[in-house]
């Protein structure tokens, strides 16, 4: 068994745990927001300040090419499904629920543990500065909505501003680049904490399933994953393989570009009182479609 098939069935049975758990009432649908926020606020950030402060960033300036390959795809997938959606004829808000879902990639719940497993430290690395460019997404789309649905741009940069992920971006960078010790009492506690990220993601994967959803959202459910599982991937290969990018970061750039819908996409979607039920269920179909292209598109690269 190869690392991909050892990689993704372990993903398997990860989120078949949370899905079993949730079948037997052991846990519920409620427990995934408590568990998102400690992923999101504690584990996912140190498991991010952990590897960057302990990398090798000699490379920091040819990675920094990285994010620009997502954010293209993004942008060009945005513009392509909103002028397809315009012919549906739906509503502001369900379009910008479906919109979201398609532009903001999984790149950091299911990148990391997928880039992780499969290509090492030096994988997830790359899949660190992927992930910065669905922050920017993430901020750029946060604009836009509060524009067209009302709110405050202060409110929205506040909301970035304290983002946990991001910051343990900046404070990794930047001790690895002055050398600043922090103790090994304290990396040892942060690389505790780091390693529970994939586990709890999983199982709050597996909690979310909803197989009813398939009924309810069946056309939006498959735009969102053809232009998300598809041509999302598609346009970050011809990006990457037109700006020169080989090796490793040519396949990474790639492969998380091939990473189902966000997470945070959902959390636009709530916060900006969109259909949040039609984003969840394509959230939710999409990552278990991502489960069989995801294998398929990494074996041709």
């Amino acid at each position: 068994m190869n690392a991909i098939e050892i990689t993704i069935l372990s993903i398997v049975l990860m989120i078949g745990l949370g899905y079993f758990l949730k079948r037997i009432d052991f846990l519920s649908s409620k427990d995934i927001d408590p568990f998102n926020k400690i992923v999101m606020y504690i584990l996912l950030p140190c498991m991010i300040f952990h590897a960057l402060y302990n990398a090798d960033l000699a490379m920091i300036l040819k990675l920094g090419i990285l994010p620009f390959v997502i954010l293209f795809s993004s942008l060009i997938t945005g513009i392509v499904s909103y002028l397809i959606l315009k012919q549906f004829k739906l509503d502001d808000k369900k379009l910008w629920s479906v919109l979201v879902t398609v532009m903001i990639a999984n790149t950091a719940f299911m990148g990391y543990p997928v880039t992780l497993g499969i290509y090492g430290q030096d994988g997830f690395l790359r899949a660190i500065f992927c992930d910065i460019a669905t922050l920017i997404t993430f901020l750029a789309l946060s604009f836009v909505l509060t524009l067209k649905f009302g709110g405050t741009a202060k409110k929205s940069v506040k909301k970035i501003a304290l983002f946990p992920p991001l910051w343990a971006v900046i404070l990794g960078i930047l001790l690895n680049i002055l050398n600043i010790p922090i103790g090994s009492v304290l990396e040892n506690t942060i690389n505790y904490l780091g390693q529970g990220a994939i586990p709890l993601i999983m199982i709050a994967l597996g909690l979310s399933i909803d197989l009813g959803a398939i009924s309810r959202s069946k056309s939006m459910i498959a735009f969102t994953s053809v232009m998300k599982l598809a041509f999302f991937p598609l346009v970050a290969f011809i990006f990457a393989s037109q700006i020169g990018l080989i090796n490793l970061e040519h396949t990474i750039s790639i492969v998380e570009a091939a990473m189902p819908s966000g997470m945070m996409s959902l959390l636009l979607a709530i916060s900006y009182k969109l259909d949040y039920e039609l984003t969840s269920d394509c959230i939710l179909i999409n990552t278990v479609i991502s489960l069989i292209t995801l294998p398929l598109i990494i074996m041709v690269l």
